[in-house]
């Protein structure tokens, strides 16, 4: 497993570039992100979705209710059409090459358990499911350190360059699970996630060989669960300064769209974990 080289020279005090954001009129990518469970009807329907493209000028109309009751109303508002071109997000200063292909990407790292279950759709497809891609995803550690890179963000700690970096392929469904801890935070960032969807590669016996990255992105958490998480052990040991997800420079406020999770609690208490879902809509065409 080797990691960027020149990006983690280029890292100043354990913080990532002010600039995230690909040059749209350079490269673009049919990106739909939304959060919960598809709903498959007429090859398209995702839960609450809007455009993230502020260029965009396509946008979807709730369906009309087919019931006169006011839960199908409500059910029929919730259930938008959408199919959006949105700027990607580069992959941050801490990425690696070479991913593990495992559901639970933990190893001995400590905190709240997260559960994610993601579905990935192909928009050059009438957003039908994306089976065999490799969704992967790497994140922070309590303290704010990354694999690979301990120490770049202030803390000293054993560093193997394979905790809390992990995917797995989808099924015939486009879904896919991988287990995993609530990430810490470091300065300049709100604490957040890295994905990367990929297509056609060759799996081995635990990691990929080859094949195409179709989508880059970012995941975000709901700002008052994350505020309850750092406050208790042992995210608590974390004292450098916190970002807010408001002021983070690449989340823009869109929800979903932007890479919000759906969180559903796993027992009474934050510490008892959450699951988290989105769905993922990408070009399999590029």
């Amino acid at each position: 497993m080797t990691g960027n080289h020149e990006q983690h020279q280029q890292q100043n005090a354990g913080q990532e570039p002010a600039k995230h954001r690909r040059d749209k009129s350079v490269q673009r990518r049919r990106v739909l992100i939304g959060g919960g469970t598809v709903a498959v009807a007429g090859g398209l329907a995702v839960a609450g979705l809007a455009s993230a493209d502020p260029l965009s000028t396509q946008q979807s109309t709730p369906k009309a209710a087919t019931s006169g009751t006011a839960s199908a109303s409500a059910s029929a508002t919730a259930t938008t059409t959408v199919c959006t071109l949105t700027a990607e997000v580069t992959e941050g200063p801490y990425s690696l090459d070479g991913a593990l292909v495992r559901k639970d990407i933990r190893e001995d790292k400590e905190g709240v358990e997260v559960q994610y279950t993601f579905t990935v759709v192909d928009t050059a497809n009438d957003c039908a499911p994306l089976a065999d891609a490799l969704v992967e995803i790497w994140h922070c550690d309590s303290l704010g350190e990354y694999s690979g890179y301990v120490g770049g963000n202030g803390h000293d700690e054993e560093d193997d360059g394979t905790f809390l970096r992990g995917g797995q392929t989808t099924d015939e469904n486009g879904q896919c699970s991988i287990t995993s801890i609530w990430p810490g935070h470091y300065v300049s960032r709100a604490v957040h996630v890295h994905m990367r969807v990929h297509t056609d590669v060759t799996l081995t016996d635990d990691s990929y060989t080859g094949g195409e990255v179709i989508h880059t992105g970012q995941l975000f958490f709901d700002a008052d669960i994350n505020a309850k998480i750092q406050a208790v052990s042992p995210y608590s040991d974390n004292t450098t300064t916190e970002t807010l997800l408001k002021d983070d420079s690449i989340y823009d406020d869109a929800g979903a769209s932007s890479g919000l999770l759906t969180l559903t609690a796993l027992g009474t208490g934050v510490s008892d974990g959450y699951k988290a879902t989105l769905t993922v809509g990408v070009d399999s065409t590029g």
